[in-house]
């Protein structure tokens, strides 16, 4: 198998950083890169629509997270990137919807989604993404 990005979603939660270092761990054994996708949540997209929360303040907040990913990565080379999981205007716009198109475009090779129980936290933007992503890729999907 041939994998040159595994693509692992991130929002800030432990799960999230417990499929960082399985998305390592395969992109070290493939000498791939891992792509972080910090994706925001819905409070946040509408904080940053509607002006009443600074976007640096949610920037701040996505290199706090990459931090603790590149803490963890050792040699394996990290890229990141940043999106809304969630739109007003694009109701089809979910965050299984967005890993997919990031994982599109990216070409990744391999997927890794954590599994978070659905515990309503506004910054566990990922929780009901699993599901959809495990259904619908065209990639490899591992799901912790």
């Amino acid at each position: 198998m041939q994998i040159d990005t595994v693509l692992v979603p991130i929002d800030g939660t432990q799960a999230a950083m417990d499929a960082v270092e399985y998305g390592i761990a395969i992109a070290d054994k493939y000498d791939a890169c891992v792509h972080a996708l910090y994706l925001l949540g819905e409070n946040a997209a509408t904080a940053i629509g509607n002006g009443s929360v600074e976007a640096n303040a949610i920037a701040e907040r996505g290199e706090q997270i990459m931090a603790g990913v590149r803490a963890v990565a050792g040699d394996v080379p990290i890229d990141h990137s940043s999106a809304c999981g969630f739109s007003v205007s694009r109701l089809s716009q979910h965050p299984g919807s967005v890993i997919l198109e990031v994982a599109e475009m990216l070409d990744v090779g391999f997927i890794v989604i954590p599994r978070e129980p659905v515990t309503g936290d506004s910054e566990a933007v990922i929780e009901r993404a699993a599901e959809y992503v495990l259904a619908h890729a065209s990639q490899p999907v591992l799901s912790v």
